[in-house]
């Protein structure tokens, strides 16, 4: 008789992996009754009853009441009783007998049994036998028993692995739904690495593996598995749909999961709930997790409690976490404190920190030591740090070493760095490579580079055919190329150069209004051009006195033609000594022309003065 298969699986589970919690519960005076009646017909010599109350007996612990009935049951050739035997005699501490019960009963057909002598021959790394029993119990649709086989043939390397794997899903084990999510996941990953490196590779088949693994992970998550609901929160989260992704961290950090807990916490600081954020952190932090220790810690130094901020930071580094030592850093370097910053730097970069690598070569090259920071900033661009090689192109730059310091910019370039990009636009246009300049000032405009929108603006405003003057007018007046767009942009962000050409291009169109505007704005931020373009401008309108406000501001700033035309203003009001004073100014400032020009001023007004 074999009707104490399914309940003989339940000892092998308790056995071979954790329990998920999921076993139903017994009413006890039910299960009291069941135990009294199959007691009475196990003394009248039943051998089903004598197999069922041996398993009952089993299953509370009491292997000394269990084991005469599940002898006698195995006696009169009750197979689940013989798997149950050598359940109990495993946990008695006699396994070679258990193995022999076991594969009496297994020979008999029982699935579980082939599951327990299939682990207890690979527990004594005897892989062939252990993969025939396995493999006996997979076959005839035991969960356990696939998921077994599945992880001996993976061990292996056998491609096997994974039917068996998927086969111990779907019978309902959670394990193995979680470990095929998982293998899912890194199949799908891969495919979007390749595409991005290939430029095309089968990317719906990536999708379709990616919603697949998220099924499984649904799954494993559902039956209670905790890193599963880890996971199906993560994709969540990355789709967007935070509340079911807190629902699922929550189920994942209330079972323990300290990674779970984690990205709540990340989760409820990024709702404004910083209090509650705070509680799950303490939570992982204190279950080992170094990133939520780097997050209290990062909380109390906003909130300026820098030695609670510290002891969670070192809590971090005691988690293995080497963002702990380059935070703790940070804090000490806002503080002031140098040594230790360095001394933080240093351990960080020394367990492979890039950016704290990078941080430790700018720290000793603030404090002169240029020869100790190369190193570090060419360990932490190798390592990836865009920054790091950008600032290796600044460190080349000063010492003259264009070609290599090019070469870094041009590595930061790639990886999107701005600034790097800006440096790799100049150099271009130095050596007359427009095409490439034009390219690369284009990124670093499109990053924000203020100066890069400035070049590229120049760049395509040499290129626009000369306009007539009868051209310039009302058909005209709101008409915008491409290149006053990038001037406007670099004027916005505050570039004086672009808001002084801004302020040309408006005149030009016969906006007086807009022209003004951009020259104050220019000259009230220290443009010397934009004071004296205001100056003409208003001078033109009739308003010469606050004309010669802006060119006296122009002058003083070294403008030569400013200077010229407060000579000739106060020539022109008969002021004579002050003009031939500006008129100096104007010979010494220059350029040529006007220098040329302010000589014959002055010598005129000396003359004149000396009549």
């Amino acid at each position: 008789m074999d009707v104490m298969g399914d309940k003989a699986t339940l000892f092998e589970t308790g056995r071979f992996v954790q329990s998920s919690g999921e076993e139903p519960t017994h009413d006890e005076a039910a299960e009291a009754a069941e135990e009294a009646r199959h007691r009475l017909q196990a003394e009248a010599g039943d051998v089903e009853s004598m197999s069922v109350l041996g398993a009952m007996l089993l299953r509370r612990g009491d292997l000394d009441g269990a084991e005469p009935r599940l002898r006698a049951a195995t006696a009169a050739g009750d197979r689940a009783a013989a798997n149950n035997l050598g359940v109990l005699l495993h946990q008695r501490g006699y396994p070679e007998e258990a193995a022999g019960w076991w594969r009496i009963a297994a020979v008999a057909g029982s699935a579980a049994a082939a599951h327990a002598l299939g682990r207890h021959h690979r527990e004594r790394g005897d892989e062939p036998a252990a993969e025939y029993w396995l493999r006996q119990s997979a076959e005839q649709g035991h969960a356990l028993g696939a998921y077994a086989l599945a992880d001996l043939l993976e061990h292996r390397g056998d491609p096997d692995a994974g039917q068996w794997m998927r086969a111990a899903a779907e019978r309902g084990h959670r394990e193995a739904a979680y470990r095929l999510a998982r293998a899912l996941d890194r199949r799908a990953a891969a495919r979007e690495e390749g595409t991005e490196a290939d430029g095309g590779v089968d990317t719906e088949t990536g999708a379709a593996e990616a919603a697949e693994a998220e099924q499984w992970y649904r799954q494993a998550a559902a039956r209670g598995h905790r890193r599963a609901a880890l996971h199906l929160g993560a994709i969540l989260e990355k789709r967007g749909e935070l509340k079911e992704a807190g629902r699922w961290y929550l189920t994942s950090a209330k079972d323990g999961e300290a990674r779970a807990a984690c990205a709540l916490g990340f989760l409820l600081r990024d709702a404004g709930d910083t209090e509650s954020a705070a509680v799950w952190w303490l939570r992982a932090a204190q279950d080992g997790d170094g990133n939520a220790a780097n997050a209290l810690g990062a909380l109390h130094a906003e909130r300026g409690e820098t030695q609670t901020a510290e002891r969670w930071y070192r809590a971090a580094m005691d988690a293995g976490d080497d963002n702990g030592a380059y935070n703790l850093a940070l804090l000490c370097a806002e503080q002031g404190r140098t040594a230790q910053a360095e001394q933080w730097y240093r351990r960080a970069a020394y367990a492979g920190h890039r950016e704290a690598a990078n941080a430790l070569a700018v720290l000793l090259l603030q404090v002169g030591d240029t020869s100790g920071a190369e190193p570090w900033f060419s360990k932490a661009a190798e390592a990836g740090s865009v920054d790091a090689a950008f600032n290796l192109g600044i460190l080349y730059a000063g010492r003259g070493e264009d070609r290599v310091a090019l070469h870094c910019y041009e590595r930061a370039a790639a990886a999107g760095h701005t600034e790097a990009a800006l440096q790799v636009g100049i150099a271009r246009l130095r050596e007359g490579d427009e095409a490439a300049a034009e390219r690369h000032l284009r990124c670093a405009a499109g990053g924000g580079s203020a100066e890069a929108a400035y070049r590229l603006a120049a760049v395509l405003d040499a290129r626009r055919p000369a306009v007539s003057e009868h051209e310039l007018g009302e058909s005209s007046l709101n008409v915008k190329t491409e290149c006053e767009e990038w001037y406007e942009r670099a004027a916005t962000q505050g570039h004086r150069r672009a808001q002084v050409r801004v302020g040309m291009l408006a005149a030009a169109r016969g906006d007086v209004v807009e022209a003004a505007r951009w020259y104050r704005t220019a000259a009230e931020a220290g443009s010397r051009n934009g004071a004296f373009n205001l100056g003409l401008l208003l001078a033109r309108e009739g308003s010469e006195p606050e004309a010669a406000v802006w060119w006296e501001r122009a002058a003083d700033a070294g403008h030569g033609r400013a200077a010229l035309r407060l000579a000739l203003v106060y020539a022109r009001r008969g002021e004579l000594a002050v003009g031939q004073q500006w008129a100096d100014r104007a010979v010494a400032l220059g350029p040529a022309e006007v220098t040329e020009r302010a000589g014959r001023l002055r010598d005129a007004l000396r003359e004149e003065l000396s009549a």
